[in-house]
């Protein structure tokens, strides 16, 4: 391993997607991640399908994609540390690991001491990385958060989706599952810092992160413009709250996006429109004004747009300088040559898929390229590295520790799938 984390091991006790969402960013950056999962059954997003992966015989697995997406790099062990061997098997790794991850709810893993006080008394050099709904502090503290649940109470959902009013208004998701990925990034990013700071003092400290925290602190423009003006912003579906035009816009067989970011832009676009004078009129000629005046300009600019079609806007548009592009399906998407430009698909070999396709990592080095150690794991295949080789236990402890229902005495077959 090459990279710039290489000398680091993280212990990773997440599941479902903000934490695993960190641990994989953490294991493309280097970072042997070792993965903790129930025997048996492992992370639910195993069993969150369909789709599931298929074998080589194009029989599916027992791997769900939204497992796929989170887990690349990470070796996989299963432990019960519900029951006291499991426990001192989870404490042994924590001893010799950098990071430790979570997103039990608050002091669930107290009562196995496996919590950051219990573990520092072990590893004082330990980062210990809570992730929960709403904190370690709080009234809110011993809610359970999701990330839906979290982009309503956050005031995501207050400003997505179509106007009250207009057909299909009302309150809208985002289409992924944007606040664990934040919290997965923000939690990379706090853990790095956290390193850098034992590099100085050899002190390791717990880190506490909260879905609704990130919420709140992604709402970033928006945020603002409420706490500046005192007014809530509101639902404008495609279009922008500071700047226009910056949305989606019908044209003569489809919809693209104009994206015009200063008064320049707008006069080219309107001189490429045809309609010019738009450019210098007061109630459009900047971009207060603009914004000041969406309701009358929308429809003008829309009635310029449906003369031509989608292809020819584009065309016209980019090589005028205007910020514009079409909104593509996920085929499109991954059909762009951009993307294998950028190396944002990969293969990885797998030992019961063959190869398997995921999307790569979008950090890119110019000394310690982003290497990708191996697939997302199929459950407990790393067992007999992690407990044999790192911990030392012999083949007949594993046996015993099988039998008592504590680890997996062989991988759960890929063939069963759960759906």
């Amino acid at each position: 391993m090459s990279g710039p984390l290489n000398h680091i091991r993280v212990l990773d006790l997440s599941r479902v997607l903000a934490g695993p969402w960190a641990g994989q960013t953490l294991a493309d950056l280097g970072a042997e991640v070792i993965k903790v999962e129930r025997p048996g059954i492992g992370d639910d997003t195993r069993g969150w399908g369909p789709p599931f992966l298929q074998d080589v015989d194009g029989n599916p697995t027992s791997d769900a994609a939204y497992f796929l997406s989170a887990n690349r790099g990470k070796k996989s062990v299963t432990i019960d540390f519900t029951c006291p061997a499991g426990r001192e098997l989870v404490c042994r790794l924590a001893e010799q690991s950098d990071i430790l991850l979570e997103n039990f709810k608050v002091g669930g893993l107290a009562k196995y001491g496996l919590d950051y006080e219990t573990l520092k008394q072990i590893n004082p050099k330990l980062i210990y990385c809570s992730i929960t709904g709403f904190g370690q502090t709080g009234p809110n503290r011993q809610r359970a958060g999701y990330d839906f649940l979290i982009q309503g109470m956050g005031g995501l959902m207050s400003v997505t989706g179509e106007p009250d009013g207009e057909p299909g208004g009302g309150p809208m998701k985002t289409g992924v599952a944007i606040v664990d990925i934040f919290t997965g990034m923000y939690a990379s990013t706090a853990v790095l810092a956290a390193l850098t700071h034992r590099e100085r003092t050899g002190e390791g400290q717990h880190i506490d992160l909260a879905l609704f925290d990130v919420q709140v602190a992604t709402l970033a423009n928006q945020a603002m413009n409420y706490l500046v003006s005192g007014k809530a912003p509101e639902r404008l579906g495609n279009a922008h709250p500071n700047i226009v035009p910056y949305q989606a816009l019908a044209t003569a067989d489809g919809h693209i996006i104009l994206a015009v970011g200063n008064d320049g832009q707008f006069r080219k676009f309107c001189t490429l429109a045809g309609c010019a004078g738009l450019a210098t009129e007061t109630r459009f000629a900047t971009n207060a004004a603009r914004v000041e005046n969406r309701e009358v300009l929308i429809p003008l600019i829309e009635q310029a747009l449906r003369q031509r079609s989608s292809a020819d806007w584009i065309s016209s548009l980019e090589e005028a300088g205007v910020p514009c592009g079409p909104i593509n399906t996920l085929t499109e998407v991954f059909s762009d040559p951009q993307i294998d430009a950028r190396q944002m698909r990969i293969e990885l070999e797998h030992q019961h898929a063959g190869k398997v396709p995921l999307v790569g990592s979008p950090m890119k080095f110019s000394q310690t390229t982003v290497e990708y150690q191996q697939a997302p794991p199929f459950l407990g295949e790393h067992n007999t590295e992690i407990l044999g080789d790192l911990l030392g236990l012999s083949e007949q402890e594993r046996i015993r520790l099988a039998a008592e229902g504590i680890i997996d005495s062989c991988p759960a077959s890929p063939r069963f799938c759960r759906a």
